[in-house]
């Protein structure tokens, strides 16, 4: 059977994480015994690890996990490399605030072995205007980058295989905050096989959200710098 292992980072979500792992417990339990639901406590500064750490004691094939703050990038690729040092065969990615349905996995599950990534299309979104402008110029800018057309590359919601991520993973920077953007990126340079499925992605379900407009905006200016440096990489092979 395929080891699943779904991968969350979480900051500060004592007010979700119960939640969060009562939703996607049942999954990995589904996809069987050797499947792991790993949630990564990024250095939270409330209760969101020790809270993890009770509810894994009745949860054997929940791992709960923490580590110094190093954002939200750095965070998934700690996961990514996580599963793929515990031998998965398949990786999940989603996160702690709730705006995603476990439900909605069982479609990318039962079309895993068609392609190396199978990810969320937010074509009807919930979280506000400013997310969803980010969302359209990172579009332009990847497009205008790297010559590619990624219809959300920053999708919350992407079930990989690993053995594809293994191949690829090193050419994102180490702690690189846009992970999961550089991913797509690099999946749709080297055309690899990818789908998009349309997702449910609800407001955030409690909690603050640690990531303001400004905070974008200087991500934004440090990952134009970075997208040349990769571009110039993706190009050499």
């Amino acid at each position: 059977m395929d080891k699943l292992y779904i991968i969350i980072p979480a900051y500060n979500e004592s007010e979700n994480i119960v939640d969060v792992i009562e939703q996607w417990y049942p999954v990995v339990e589904k996809c069987g015994a050797e499947s792991r639901l790993v949630i990564i406590d990024d250095g939270s500064k409330d209760q969101t690890y020790a809270i993890m750490q009770e509810h894994a004691k009745d949860k054997p094939q929940f791992t709960p996990l923490t580590k110094a703050n190093s954002g939200h990038g750095a965070t998934l690729l700690f996961g990514y490399h996580y599963a793929l040092e515990h031998g998965a065969d398949y990786i999940f990615q989603t996160d702690s605030d709730g705006q995603t349905i476990a439900d909605e996995f069982w479609p990318f599950w039962e079309q895993r072995t068609q392609y190396d990534m199978v990810i969320g299309n937010r074509t009807t979104r919930q979280d506000g205007a400013s997310r969803v402008f980010v969302t359209r110029v990172l579009k332009l800018v990847i497009r205008c980058s790297f010559g590619v057309h990624v219809p959300d590359a920053n999708t919350p919601f992407r079930l990989m295989k690993a053995e594809t991520l293994q191949a690829n993973i090193d050419l994102v920077p180490k702690d690189f905050n846009l992970s999961n953007v550089i991913i797509s990126v690099i999946y749709a340079k080297r055309k690899l096989a990818v789908k998009y499925i349309p997702i449910t992605f609800r407001p955030r379900q409690g909690g603050v959200n640690s990531i303001n407009m400004k905070r974008i905006f200087k991500i934004g200016v440090r990952a134009l710098k970075d997208f040349a440096t990769i571009n110039r990489t993706l190009r050499k092979l």
